[in-house]
């Protein structure tokens, strides 16, 4: 039995925040209905190549992309701009604990499916909206993306190398970042607005932005701004706040050294056969460090380059100072600590006997993560989903029309 088990939720949401924090809940066990357009469904399922391959190892028509993010969902298809797809929402909304739905503001009230509309029909209904800007605000009713929030929230302003350096310029993230933290959010925020209903018995309306989220998530960036009036600039593969804890090249590739305090300093100085170097006043102490920053990295810039990388993460792992390779996703994924952590899972999928997948971080003891559904081709439990609300005669003239697929 998973930690949300018997907690019921309804997945309007496409692409990535939303289905992100529904995949999340339903790994928590959840039952997350996955409500998707007939013949279309969601945005990502053409969001390929690369495509899912079947047992014949050709490509299947299920995006890699769409995998990502809709595990432990059941698919629904329906047409909710029909009067009749409406209907069927509010019949499955009676018993259903949680909607999330990312359509832009606004947009559900015309269809009767906004939060007042729902919470009439169920005053315990858990109602989180994700939109780019929130339902409030001058740009409330603008679509929002996450390259665009990336670069409005100021995240790209503090990411890349300095404009000076070769490929210099603000860069966005390699996934994308506000909308994977806004389904983390969003997550939160509608278990805590259930934990609420069993004081309260009632539900909530819950208003997740993007751009709050982005804006939320600079942390010490944010901070050190606010603090000190000065604009952050972007320091590459450096910290802000500590050195050295940068990317250094050795003689073959690149490594990380996270040197967090001046104790892990004076033993990584030992360790790489520069034990002397801390009692230079320039860089006796971080602070001190952070002042001459370009002097400390030029030094060991050129001491690194003298030896392998293997050479120097073995050295500087036996003083337990933090260090480390930069893997390609292929050298991440054999890595021993995430194999043994069961990060890769396999699961049976319609077209696909062996079909490999991310696994959830979350580790708990009595009620584990559970893989009980792979991510669904679309519609595929639209009767057994629609049966406990509708007639089977209905559901034939519902498909009929189209108004389910």
């Amino acid at each position: 039995m998973g930690a949300l088990d018997g907690i019921r939720v309804l997945d309007l949401s496409r692409v990535l925040a939303g289905p992100w924090c529904g995949q999340i809940l339903g790994d928590l066990g959840a039952e997350v209905i996955k409500v998707e357009r007939p013949k279309y469904g969601d945005d990502t399922r053409a969001w390929g190549p690369p495509w899912m391959k079947n047992d014949q190892g050709q490509d299947s028509h299920e995006a890699a992309y769409y995998q990502s993010t809709n595990r432990n969902k059941l698919s629904v298809a329906i047409d909710i701009s029909t009067v009749e797809g409406q209907a069927l929402i509010h019949a499955l909304i009676k018993d259903t604990d949680v909607l999330i739905e990312n359509y832009k503001t606004g947009s559900l009230e015309k269809y009767g499916l906004d939060y007042e509309s729902l919470s009439r029909i169920n005053p315990q209904l858990v109602y989180c909206s994700i939109t780019g800007f929130g339902q409030t605000g001058p740009r409330a009713e603008e679509p929002g993306y996450d390259f665009i929030i990336q670069g409005m929230g100021g995240l790209m302003s503090v990411t890349g190398e300095k404009d000076s350096l070769p490929g210099g310029g603000p860069q966005k993230l390699g996934i994308a970042f506000s909308d994977i933290t806004t389904g983390l959010y969003a997550t939160v925020a509608i278990q805590a607005a259930l934990l609420n209903r069993h004081i309260s018995g009632l539900g909530q309306y819950i208003d997740m932005a993007l751009l709050d989220v982005q804006i939320a998530t600079l942390a010490n960036q944010g901070m050190n701004y606010l603090a000190s009036g000065k604009v952050p600039t972007r320091y590459g593969n450096a910290h802000a706040n500590i050195v050295p804890y940068q990317v250094f090249k050795a003689s073959d590739r690149d490594f990380i050294i996270a040197c967090g305090n001046d104790k892990q300093f004076v033993q990584l100085c030992a360790a790489i056969g520069l034990a002397d170097l801390p009692q230079d006043p320039r860089f006796s102490s971080n602070a001190q460090r952070i002042k001459y920053r370009t002097e400390i990295t030029t030094l060991l810039a050129a001491h690194f380059a003298t030896q392998t990388a293997d050479e120097w993460v073995s050295a500087i792992h036996a003083v337990k100072v933090p260090v480390g390779l930069i893997n390609n996703l292929e050298q991440a994924f054999q890595e021993p600590q995430v194999m043994a952590r069961n990060m890769l899972i396999d699961m049976q999928h319609p077209e696909s006997e062996d079909l490999t997948l991310i696994g959830s971080p979350i580790k708990m003891s009595r009620t584990p993560v559970e893989y009980r559904q792979a991510p669904p081709l679309l519609g595929q439990h639209t009767d057994e989903i629609l049966s406990r609300v509708v007639s089977q005669e209905e559901l034939a003239k519902l498909r009929k029309t189209k108004v389910i697929g």
